[in-house]
């Protein structure tokens, strides 16, 4: 082992020393401008740095074939796209042997507390190889941001090494700003070794006052860069199982760091590493267990439960107590208009049986109405498919981008639902473009989501963050919509337009709509009745959300869905009882307008999604500076709409199911 550690340590004193990047400075202070990200100092290992980073169809008058071998074929588009989405990533994970060189690839760095405000690792002058080049990326890797190049880090399977020289640079007056400013900001690297992430700080500042944040430091207290890394790496039989780094050098009274508070005058430093390799029990099949685990603790876990317990029993109590209410007056009413006279119910002044003519009366804007429905149904079916791929291991929520890359697939494949459900409503309510309908409802919710892509992609780009998508999987989305989501929408909206009959009412509507009383207590408005409506739903999964967020939003990776498909079930069960409810007291004033807003009742949690985010923004994480503002709030957007647009959907054919059935039983003209 003496001899190995002496020729290593003879390696590293002859090698020629390497230069720093410094052609990002420019673009450097450019970015800085847009915003200043706070953050406390905090130390992560690989154990606990997560990923950065949710009607039927049938047989049409003579096109069940052809649209049965459609599907197939845009299944198999789907399939291959996704393929060449992939690309021919290598292996980055491998059995070793004794001495077998271990590669280090850097990823990129970033304040952490704003974790989409991600940007190349040699856009910091750090020691950078006289041929940098460019790993090969899965399409998901891609997606999140990540950017992986080597680096000069020389590790050998099983070999401990003491100080081994990366560099011995010269670091001028801008780079010292640079790297004095990022340490101040709380910045974090991020390395692959086999194919486990492992972060840590660039620097510290010491001397200062805890309670100010990093972001808010301007000259006080002393900033120091760490010169060392020490790998820690652990290795059952052949297989790599854990990596963490920290900066103090073994068997060394040096300091780990060198002090750059001043950045007028150039200074030399010499960046090193070291490498220990420790034997564990931990099997390589469960080595990522570790990623999953760091984030939630078994009193965390408990917390879970007792959460969705005490959210379930909340809401059952409130369903029932409502439940109970809804169903004695609804028997009342029925029990007084089936046995009462003809001339009692005619004298009657108020009550749901009255609008019988207008209740299906159909609403305005039909093929808007008929488009969100549409993707609402379309939503709903990826979110539940999502969670089943989750809960049965269909994809693994430790690599990087594959729920992303998941929910494109699924997407891709349910696009027929959306033309299914939209064409059917549509023909329903008596509309005649059905083509126009079908192109609202293929774009009714992609075109929301590109144009917050295109002002978020735009403030990355325009600040070099790796988070701005590269040309090339913004080509494979579009395609993918092109090609798939397009065409198979089409497909769905041609077999719902020809497996539909005409809306089957069970009562007759009259020619002219009966007036709608105008003078009602304010807490039985539109904009009060849809307060209540979100407000209950919502109550059944703001404490995961909190854990969501904390997923989506910071360092942790979310593994709970077996709790995570009961909230989601509980939100849909409340959603449509508490919306079917307003519907029923609506009606009961004389107002036939149920349509929309059921609709927009249903949707009103997603409402409350977006309130919660700007509240866990300011109160709940430490996030700031323009460009994670700008992909907090602008995507925060988008999945509170798919929310209002999935939960609209549920709340509207709730509605329609018990108005349809209320109405069925009485004796109609």
């Amino acid at each position: 082992m003496n001899r190995e550690k002496e020729r290593h340590t003879a390696l590293a004193n002859s090698s020629d020393e390497r230069g720093v990047s410094r052609s990002a400075s420019s673009a450097w202070r450019r970015r800085r401008s847009g915003g200043r990200p706070s953050s406390p100092l905090r130390v992560i290992t690989a154990s606990s740095a997560g990923g950065k980073g949710m009607g039927r169809p049938g047989t049409g008058r003579g096109g069940g074939l052809a649209g049965s071998s459609l599907m197939r074929f845009a299944v198999a588009v789907v399939a291959a796209a996704v393929l060449l989405a992939a690309g021919p990533c290598e292996a980055t994970t491998k059995p070793y042997s004794s001495r077998d060189d271990v590669p280090v690839i850097a990823n990129n760095v970033f304040p952490y507390n704003n974790p989409a405000e991600t940007y190349k690792y040699y856009s910091l002058p750090f020691c950078r190889p006289e041929i940098s080049e460019r790993e090969r990326q899965r399409f998901g890797e891609m997606l999140v941001g990540d950017r992986k190049v080597s680096t000069d880090y020389k590790l050998s399977f099983g070999v401990n090494m003491s100080i081994m020289r990366l560099c011995k640079p010269t670091l001028f007056p801008d780079d010292l700003r640079q790297l004095s400013e990022a340490i101040k900001e709380g910045y974090y690297f991020e390395f692959f070794v086999d194919d486990l992430p492992v972060e840590g700080p660039i620097g510290q500042v010491t001397g200062h006052d805890i309670h100010v944040p990093l972001g808010l430091l301007q000259s006080a207290g002393t900033v120091e860069l760490y010169k060392h890394i020490n790998f820690v790496i652990g290795y059952n039989g052949d297989r790599i199982v854990s990596v963490t780094t920290n900066p103090h050098e073994p068997e060394s009274d040096q300091p780990p760091y060198v002090d750059i508070s001043n950045t007028d005058s150039e200074i030399e430093v010499e960046f090193t590493y070291s490498v220990v390799w420790k034997a564990e029990d931990t099997p390589f099949s469960a080595r990522m267990d570790k990623l999953a685990g760091g984030g939630f603790l078994p009193e965390t876990f408990e917390i879970h439960w007792l959460s969705i317990i005490n959210s379930f029993v909340l809401v059952v109590i409130l369903t029932v107590f409502l439940g109970i209410i809804l169903l004695r007056i609804l028997k009342n009413d029925l029990t007084r208009y089936m046995d009462g006279d003809e001339d009692d119910i005619g004298e009657e002044e108020s009550g749901w049986k009255l609008i019988h003519g207008d209740v299906f009366r159909f609403p305005s804007h039909v093929n808007l109405f008929a488009a969100l429905t549409g993707a609402g149904a379309q939503l709903c079916v990826v979110t539940i498919s999502l969670l089943l791929c989750a809960l049965l291991g269909v994809f693994r929520p430790t690599k990087r981008g594959s729920i992303l890359t998941c929910i494109l697939v699924l997407y891709s494949l349910t696009a027929w639902v959306s033309g299914l459900v939209s064409a059917r409503l549509y023909r329903q309510l008596g509309g005649g473009k059905w083509v126009w309908n079908a192109i609202t409802s293929s774009l009714v919710f992609p075109l929301p989501l590109l144009g917050v892509f295109s002002v978020v992609n735009t403030i990355a780009i325009s600040q070099s963050s790796t988070a701005a998508l590269p040309f090339y999987p913004v080509m494979v989305i579009v395609a993918m919509f092109v090609f798939i989501v397009f065409p198979m929408t089409v497909i769905g909206a041609i077999i719902g337009r020809n497996t539909t009959s005409d809306f089957q009412a069970p009562c007759r509507t009259t020619r002219v709509p009966r007036q709608v009383p105008k003078d009602v207590p304010w807490y039985r408005r539109d904009a009060s009745q849809m307060v209540m409506s979100g407000f209950l739903p919502f109550s059944a999964i703001y404490i995961e959300l909190h854990y969501i967020f904390a997923s989506v939003w910071g360092h942790q990776i979310y593994t709970l869905f077996g709790i995570l498909i009961l909230a989601f079930l509980l939100l849909l069960v409340v959603c449509s009882f508490i919306t079917v409810s307003l519907i029923y007291f609506q009606l009961g004033r004389e107002d036939h307008r149920w349509w929309w807003r059921s609709f927009f009742s249903g949707g009103s949690t997603g409402l409350f999604v977006y309130a919660y985010s700007f509240f866990y923004f300011f109160n709940r994480s430490q996030m700031d500076g323009l460009l994670q503002s700008s992909f907090y709030f602008g995507y925060m957007a988008v999945i509170s709409y798919a929310f209002f647009i999935m939960l609209g959907f549920v709340g509207f054919v709730s509605s329609l199911t018990f108005v349809k059935h209320i109405y069925s039983v009485l004796k109609c003209d």
